[in-house]
């Protein structure tokens, strides 16, 4: 059964209120044939009915997570933004820790925003590990992943990834910190393992989101593009609020702020850029 134009703007509105993802009609089937999926999993056969399954408290919002895993895409793979990586690495890190550590404050905080499957939450780890031995000394790092997909999250915190996934990740790094089991199975050592941690997190929750403070650096590549200008809007402005001072935002490599925020100064880089509060 087709969804209607008037479901299709009801359950629209109904997303984009709830965590801000705007889906235009130019999306509307892509929505349909998840809708269906789920419809046919609950075995509801109006469209109307499955809206008010998603309206009725718990029961509701615990579909609409399922709903959201099957939304939103989660293509990722190790180290996919080498000039970022560098200039982290060869750059910024030196820059935000050398008046960190003449204060005697060894301890960096980075977000992973969108995190989906953990390649970059890993990736970051496995950069301040290598800078360990050198610039960052006896530091402590906490690195953060969140998402709002369940589904991607926990094959995160599992840390054993594919081909695929690992495919750009440098022969130095694939030695120290992947055990290779078999040609389509790669886990991540505990070493990586135990400097990251995974949550679930909307985006648009205000109530949850003022509580992610003091982050060092932060990104969020390819995901603010699931909302409208509003809604990037509300929530670049609380990734401003929890930043450091000095700190550091990153976006895709084809995302930008301009229209967004005014408030970030854009800091270009070899192959790149990023935004200093």
């Amino acid at each position: 059964m087709k969804l209607s134009d008037a479901d299709f703007e009801i359950l629209r509105d109904f997303i984009y209120n709830t965590c801000g993802m705007f889906f235009t009609i130019q999306k509307k089937y892509f929505v349909e044939s998840r809708v269906a999926k789920r419809m046919e999993k609950l075995s509801i056969r109006q469209h109307g009915e499955y809206i008010r399954s998603l309206r009725n408290g718990v029961a509701g919002s615990a579909e609409l997570k399922q709903l959201l895993n099957d939304l939103t895409t989660n293509e990722t793979f190790f180290f996919r933004n080498p000039p970022q990586l560098k200039a982290l690495e060869n750059q910024l890190l030196p820059e935000v820790a050398t008046p960190k550590e003449k204060i005697g404050f060894r301890k960096l905080r980075i977000w992973s925003a969108g995190s989906s499957s953990g390649e970059e939450v890993y990736t970051l780890a496995m950069v301040l590990l290598e800078r360990r031995e050198s610039l960052l000394n006896r530091w402590t790092f906490e690195i953060v992943g969140t998402d709002i997909n369940d589904e991607v999250l926990a094959k995160a915190r599992e840390g054993v990834f594919n081909s695929y996934s690992v495919r750009h990740v440098p022969d130095l790094y694939m030695r120290k910190y992947f055990r290779k089991e078999s040609s389509e199975r790669y886990v991540i050592s505990p070493e990586v393992k135990k400097l990251v941690n995974f949550q679930h997190l909307n985006l648009y929750d205000d109530n949850k989101m003022i509580f992610m403070k003091t982050f060092d650096f932060i990104f969020c590549a390819n995901v603010l593009i699931y909302f409208d200008t509003a809604s990037k809007s509300k929530v670049v402005q609380h990734f401003y609020n929890n930043l450091q001072p000095y700190g550091y935002f990153f976006v895709g490599q084809s995302e930008s702020l301009h229209g967004v925020s005014d408030k970030f100064k854009t800091v270009h880089f070899p192959g790149g850029f990023a935004y200093k509060k």
